[in-house]
């Protein structure tokens, strides 16, 4: 009986020096965006709730929301979902079998991000 060897595979578990491919990033980037819009999603709702309560509720947030930082923090939530928007339509595609091919998943990764930022910065223009 001959006898298995078992081959050591290698470990690399520092994040900062793996080079990921574009499908990879655009994977990852999927799941961060889904979990920020889940997490805020009940602040979103708060200040919906808050800023129709009054006139002077919403006087404040439209104040509020007139800042650069919460700017800032509204387009990253904007990209997150048009980001997460786009990338779950290419997931369903890949999961219907479309386009699983190599070039193919590279392509479509590319278009995820080919829409989503210049999508993010439209709506950004007329929302904010």
């Amino acid at each position: 009986m001959a006898e298995m060897t078992i081959k050591k595979r290698p470990k690399n578990l520092d994040l900062t020096t793996i080079k990921l491919p574009l499908p990879g990033k655009v994977s990852i980037l999927h799941r961060v965006s889904g979990v920020g819009l889940f997490l805020f999603l009940p602040v979103l709702l708060w200040l919906f709730s808050a800023s129709l309560a009054s006139a002077e509720t919403f006087a404040m947030f439209k104040a509020a929301f007139s800042s650069l930082p919460v700017k800032v923090v509204l387009a990253g939530l904007l990209w997150a979902f048009v980001h997460h928007f786009c990338a779950g339509i290419r997931f369903l595609l890949l999961d219907l079998h479309v386009g699983i091919e190599k070039e193919a998943a590279r392509k479509s990764a590319a278009v995820v991000f080919a829409v989503s930022i210049p999508l993010t910065l439209v709506l950004w223009g007329i929302l904010l």
